[in-house]
């Protein structure tokens, strides 16, 4: 029961820490501080379940935790996260700061999920089944903040012709302002590509650990990744190059029909990817 409920608190830090990378993705694309701060403060407590744990450790050890891989990981994660929350206090590097805690997120699932960190073949695999969930449920999220992304996009295009056929009416007045329906987009997606990420991320630890042999070209690992990277490209265009309106909205329509030919037929091309755990 005691390994049990230390597991468990582990998952709750492998949550919390992805809550922070998300509001430090959010703040590092839109220079939001309250996203920073509330970013900090996940992490802070990232921070301080980690220091008790290794507390905890040294107590019940009676040496410094680092001497097996493990135990030397967590550590690593640690020393991560101190020196992310001492960046975000002293030098406001948020590239910096976002980049380490991705870092820091799949290394500590790493150490969170792995069979050999628990006595329990059965906690073992329970774990092991939970970090398919946690995966499933985050990629389903992300794909959710995405379709909606591509609704208000359509609905931007829509108003777009409306406005410059000069065509008038109640549907034009039903439709939200283009600048709106063009930042929701934009919001939309700002949440969906670090979810995916962090995902994606999980979804690879998943397959080493469970898999006899993980495949990179399987259709659907490929196929996610395209998603990725089709949404990164849309947030490059849309914060490095400044572009917006019907050219930023064409292209996030096109980076959602990659995400639906991912789901329905690469998904029934994959040779492991099925809905099992």
């Amino acid at each position: 029961m005691v390994e049990l409920n230390e597991a468990r608190l582990h998952e709750l830090t492998v949550i919390l820490y992805a809550l922070s990378v998300l509001f430090y993705f959010i703040d590092f694309i839109h220079n939001n501080r309250k996203a920073n701060r509330t970013a900090f403060w996940l992490l802070a407590f990232v921070w301080v379940l980690q220091t008790l744990f290794l507390t905890f450790r040294l107590i019940e050890t009676g040496r410094f935790p680092v001497l097996t891989l493990l135990e030397g990981l967590y550590f690593y994660v640690w020393v991560l996260v101190t020196l992310s929350l001492i960046i975000n206090r002293l030098l406001r590097v948020d590239f910096i700061v976002f980049f380490t805690n991705v870092l820091g997120f799949f290394i500590m699932s790493i150490h969170t999920f792995a069979p050999d960190q628990h006595g329990s073949q059965v906690i073992a695999g329970q774990l092991v089944s939970e970090l398919l969930m946690i995966h499933i449920t985050m990629a389903i999220l992300s794909y959710g903040a995405f379709s909606l992304s591509s609704a208000f996009s359509l609905l931007y295009l829509l108003q777009h012709n409306l406005l410059k056929k000069k065509r008038w009416g109640k549907r034009l007045l039903r439709i939200e302002d283009l600048s709106k329906l063009d930042h929701m987009s934009y919001v939309l997606n700002v949440i969906g590509v670090p979810m995916l990420l962090l995902s994606l991320l999980l979804g690879v630890l998943w397959a080493y650990i469970k898999l006899e042999q993980f495949i990179w070209y399987d259709a659907k690992v490929l196929g996610s990744f395209s998603v990725l990277l089709a949404y990164s490209f849309y947030l490059y265009r849309r914060v490095v190059n400044g572009l917006q309106g019907k050219s930023i909205s064409l292209l996030n329509v096109a980076a959602f029909l990659i995400l639906l030919i991912n789901f329905f037929l690469f998904g029934s091309l994959s040779r492991f990817h099925l809905w099992i755990s």
